[in-house]
């Protein structure tokens, strides 16, 4: 499996534009670097490979760089009108030290990238936020958000100066408690501030820059894009490199974006530019669960008019009969011998030893049960559509409701 570009990872050879700040511990780790969404970043390390690195997720533990990610601060007075305007997620409302997976879209409901915003601040009106899109997308929706900032409102982005080191798996609180003397007693979808050595987490506040870059803190929220449990920890970029190798050294696996895509397409997580690139809604990503219908914001009437229609595609897993015919980005689907759609994500699950593909289904075809065929390179397969995810989420060690889609 580690021989094979996932879809989105090009393979031309394109001249990398950035680099993270754990890029020469990759290098030196023999990570087999690709570009990636204007960075490069590592496909999978030698050492382990693609399947290794799952494996360490599902089981123990695994450490990705996503510093790749925006990293960006908005703060002041109109922060979380600009938010609530922005994304279906309600930022008026949302409690302090909440991560709110949410969606920019266009006019017309269209998603431009999905992403997480998290509040920071504990005062009556909300006035900081912690935003983060993908990489690829960074640049266009930061020129949005700038367009439309009120007065008074500070949009900064610190990539460069910090990173985000995700710690993933089953064992990741007890390696982090252990390491860090932290109580990660936290509910998914939160976060807080900790200090290396003290429990934690701190009072919330404003200026997130300060605090990771001249107090020496780090913003840990119990998110991630595996649906194990994990943590994605904010620290300075110096601070990054010690704790990389702090955790390796204690037993963590190094992971790279071919085990980050396999690990998230068994769960049935969206990728921005893969399985959506402004030519879908979030409602036909049956992500009607994340959308904040309290509060006017860009696309709203379109998704309320589409979700009382019923007339649209659906997002749907699939499971293929034949484990050698593999599923792949852009692969047609048929039903009754006519092609219906095309496959958007695909993969060998390494869970399940079979053929798993996401795809945007009619809706008559989209129920649980339905037969169709795959065909991949001229061999077709038969497949039938199955519940969301592939692979279950394991029972949560500490309070609240079940992980669901982080990127």
């Amino acid at each position: 499996m580690s021989g094979v570009l996932p879809a989105f990872v090009s393979d031309e050879k394109a001249p990398p534009i950035r680099t993270t700040p754990l890029h020469a511990l990759h290098v030196a780790a023999e990570g087999h670097m690709v570009p990636f969404g204007g960075w490069e970043m590592p496909l999978y390390y030698t050492a382990t490979g693609i399947l290794g690195e799952h494996r360490a997720v599902r089981e123990g533990v695994g450490l990705f760089d996503v510093s790749h990610m925006g990293i960006v601060s908005i703060e002041g007075k109109g922060s979380a009108a600009l938010l609530a305007r922005r994304t279906p997620a309600n930022a008026l409302t949302t409690a302090p030290g909440r991560c709110r997976y949410s969606f920019f879209l266009d006019a017309d409901a269209r998603m431009i990238d999905d992403l997480i915003f998290t509040r920071l601040d504990e005062e009556a009106e909300p006035t900081s936020f912690l935003f983060v899109p993908n990489a690829g997308t960074t640049p266009r929706v930061l020129e949005v958000i700038l367009q439309h900032r009120p007065e008074g409102c500070q949009v900064v982005r610190h990539n460069g100066e910090m990173a985000i080191i995700a710690v993933q798996g089953p064992k990741s609180r007890q390696l982090l408690e252990a390491t860090y003397g932290w109580d990660l007693g936290l509910r998914p979808y939160t976060g807080g501030y900790y200090r290396f050595g003290e429990k934690g987490p701190r009072h919330f506040g404003k200026g997130f820059a300060s605090r990771i870059l001249n107090n020496g803190e780090a913003f840990v929220s119990r998110t991630g894009y595996t649906g194990e449990l994990g943590y994605e920890v904010f620290v300075s970029a110096a601070r990054s490199v010690e704790l990389w190798r702090e955790l390796v050294g204690k037993g963590a696996v190094p992971c790279g974006l071919g085990a980050r895509d396999t690990l998230r397409m068994e769960k049935g997580f969206l990728l921005s530019g893969v399985d959506f690139h402004r030519d879908r809604t979030p409602v036909e990503a049956m992500m009607d669960r994340f959308l904040d219908l309290d509060h006017p914001f860009v696309g709203r009437d379109v998704l309320e008019k589409q979700r009382n229609e019923g007339r649209y595609a659906r997002w749907t897993g699939i499971l293929t009969d034949d484990p050698s015919v593999i599923p792949r980005h852009g692969s047609p689907i048929l039903h009754d011998g006519t092609p219906v759609a095309t496959v958007s994500s695909g993969c060998l699950s390494p869970t399940l030893h079979q053929g798993i593909a996401l795809a945007y289904l009619p809706a008559e075809l989209s129920t649980s049960g339905t037969r169709l065929e795959i065909e991949v390179r001229g061999r077709r397969t038969g497949a039938k559509v199955v519940p969301l995810p592939f692979v279950p989420n394991a029972p949560s060690p500490s309070a609240g409701p079940k992980p669901v889609h982080v990127p």
